[in-house]
C-alpha cells in the first residue's frame, strides 16, 4: 500500500519508522541454546511475569496456539523490562537501559537472565526485525527526557515507540499477510497508548508527567493546573468526549488489519483491543473522573464479551 494513500499527516512519519524498521536487518542465524530445560524455565517465568502484570494481555495471549502464546509472553516480558527500567528511581537509569540493550539484543543471552533469554529465541525463531525492538526502547527511554507533549502529532511519535512497535513484533510472531497489514498495526498501537493515557490521567501527574496534547487542553480551555486540580467540569467533559471519539475511530480505523493476521491470531488481537477499548466506556460511566479512579473492566466483563468477539472474527472479513 502507497504511503499517501493511507496516511494523515500524523501518521506519514510513524509509517517510515514501521517501513524501515521491517527492512531493517535479515540476520537471524539461530543460536543453539543446549540446555533445553533452561530455555522451559526461561519461558514459565515469561508466562508469570505477564500473569502478574496484566491480567488483559494474559487472557488474550491465552487465546493464540501454546508456541506463539509463549512467544508473546517473552515479547510481553521484554517490554515489561524495558518499562521497568525507566521507571526505576535511581540515578543510573540511561546505565541500566543501556546493559539491557545489549544483553536483550545479543544472539548470546546470559542464561542467568530467563526473560533476555525467552526473549532472544523468539526473536530469532520468529524472525523479529531488532529494529522493532530497538525503536521500543528508544521510545521508553523518551520519558526520561520529555514529560510534557504540545500536539497530538508529537504525542503519536511517542505511542508508535511504546505501543505500535509491540504490534509489529506481535505481528511476526502471530503470522501475517504482508507490509499491507503494517499501517493498521500502527494505528492500533496508537489506539492502545492514547486510551492508556487517558485512564492513567492522575496517575501519570503524581508520577510527573502529562501526555495530553497542551495545544488540545488550551482549545477547551484547559491547563496544567487543571489537571492538578483533579477538576472534572464541563470543560473536561467537553475534552474528554473529544479524547474519547478520537480514539474510537482510531479502533475502527484499525479493524480491517484482523483479517490480514493469521486465522489462529486474529482472536487474540481482537481481544486485546476490544478489552482496551471498553475502558473508554467506563471512563464514560464514571464522568470522566480520571484523576481519583483507575478505569477498568473487570474479568468477568472480558470474559463475557468473548463468544462476541469470536462470531465476530468467523464473520468479519
Amino acid at each position: 500500500m502507497a504511503l499517501g494513500a493511507y496516511s494523515r499527516r500524523w501518521e506519514y512519519p510513524l509509517l517510515a519508522q514501521a517501513y524501515a524498521g521491517r527492512r531493517s536487518d535479515a540476520d537471524y542465524a539461530r543460536v543453539a541454546l543446549r540446555d533445553r530445560q533452561a530455555l522451559q524455565r526461561a519461558y514459565a517465568r515469561c508466562d508469570a511475569v505477564t500473569r502478574s502484570n496484566s491480567r488483559s494481555f494474559y487472557l488474550a495471549s491465552s487465546l493464540v496456539p501454546p508456541e506463539k502464546r509463549r512467544a508473546l509472553r517473552a515479547l510481553y516480558s521484554f517490554c515489561r523490562v524495558t518499562d521497568d527500567i525507566v521507571d526505576r528511581p535511581s540515578e543510573s537509569i540511561e546505565a541500566a537501559l543501556a546493559r539491557w540493550r545489549l544483553r536483550s539484543m545479543s544472539p548470546d543471552p546470559d542464561p542467568s537472565d530467563p526473560v533476555a533469554v525467552a526473549w532472544t529465541d523468539t526473536r530469532l525463531r520468529h524472525r523479529i526485525p531488532s529494529r522493532y525492538a530497538e525503536q521500543l526502547i528508544d521510545g521508553v527511554a523518551r520519558d526520561l527526557r520529555q514529560k510534557r507533549y504540545a500536539t497530538f502529532e508529537d504525542l503519536a511519535l511517542y505511542a508508535y515507540g511504546v505501543a505500535s512497535t509491540v504490534g509489529l513484533m506481535s505481528m511476526h510472531i502471530l503470522g501475517f499477510t504482508g507490509e499491507e497489514a503494517i499501517p493498521y498495526a500502527v494505528k492500533l498501537g496508537v489506539a492502545l497508548q492514547i486510551t492508556n493515557i487517558l485512564r492513567d490521567v492522575g496517575e501519570d501527574w503524581r508520577a510527573g508527567r502529562v501526555y495530553l496534547p497542551a495545544e488540545e487542553l488550551a482549545a477547551y480551555g484547559l491547563s496544567e493546573e487543571d489537571v492538578a486540580a483533579g477538576r472534572v467540569d464541563d470543560r473536561w467533559r467537553k475534552f474528554m468526549r473529544f479524547q474519547i471519539d478520537r480514539n474510537r475511530r482510531l479502533y475502527a480505523e484499525a479493524w480491517p488489519g484482523v483479517p490480514m493476521l493469521s486465522k489462529d491470531g486474529r482472536l487474540a488481537v481482537t481481544a486485546a483491543a476490544d478489552f482496551y477499548r471498553a475502558i473508554l466506556g467506563d471512563i464514560e460511566a464514571h464522568d470522566y473522573d480520571v484523576f481519583h479512579r483507575r478505569a477498568h473492566v473487570s474479568s468477568w466483563g472480558k470474559l463475557r464479551r468473548l463468544p462476541g468477539l469470536w462470531w465476530r472474527c468467523r464473520t468479519d472479513r
